[in-house]
C-alpha cells in the first residue's frame, strides 16, 4: 500500500493539469516511474516482472486507443505508470475502481461544464467541449485503490 500512497501528490497533479490544461506533463509520468523504480528494490522478482508486463500491456493497448483518438497520450502514459504500483492480485479491483472513476469523472466534468463561463475561465478541461480530461478519473482510481482496493 505504501508505494501507491506515495503517488498521491502526483495523482493530484495529474487531475489538476488535465482539468486546467487538458494536458498531463510527461514529467509526472517520469516521476511516477522513478518512484516505482525506488520501490522495485523491495519487490519479489516475479511480482516485479508481472507488474512490468501488465504496464506494458496497458501501454500498448493505450497507444492503440490514442491512435484511434479515444485517449490522450498523457492519459495513456500515466495509467501505464500507475499500473506499476498495483499488485497483480489487485488489478481486477483497480480496473473496477477505474471504471467507477471514469463514470464519476465524466459526470463531474459534464456537471462543472454547466457552470457560468466566467467560473470556468482558464480551465481548458471544463471549457473544451471536444473531450473529457480522463486524468481526473485515473487520479480518482489511484487515490481510491489503497482504501477500496480490498473491498
Amino acid at each position: 500500500v505504501l508505494p501507491i500512497l506515495a503517488t498521491a501528490p502526483l495523482l493530484v497533479a495529474v487531475a489538476y493539469f488535465d482539468l486546467r490544461y487538458m494536458r498531463i506533463p510527461n514529467a509526472i509520468s517520469l516521476l511516477a516511474v522513478a518512484l516505482f523504480a525506488a520501490f522495485a528494490l523491495i519487490l519479489p522478482p516475479d511480482d516485479l516482472m508481472q507488474r512490468l508486463a501488465a504496464a506494458g500491456v496497458v501501454l500498448g493497448i493505450g497507444f492503440l486507443a490514442f491512435a484511434l483518438g479515444l485517449f490522450g497520450g498523457g492519459d495513456v502514459k500515466i495509467l501505464a505508470s500507475l499500473v506499476l504500483f498495483v499488485p497483480i492480485s489487485g488489478l481486477n479491483d483497480f480496473a473496477m475502481l477505474l471504471a467507477w472513476g471514469l463514470a464519476i469523472g465524466i459526470a463531474l466534468v459534464l456537471a462543472l461544464r454547466k457552470l457560468p463561463a466566467n467560473w470556468r475561465e482558464g480551465w481548458v478541461g471544463l471549457a473544451d467541449q471536444r473531450g473529457i480530461p480522463m486524468g481526473v478519473s485515473i487520479a480518482m482510481a489511484g487515490l481510491a485503490y489503497p482504501i477500496l482496493g480490498s473491498f
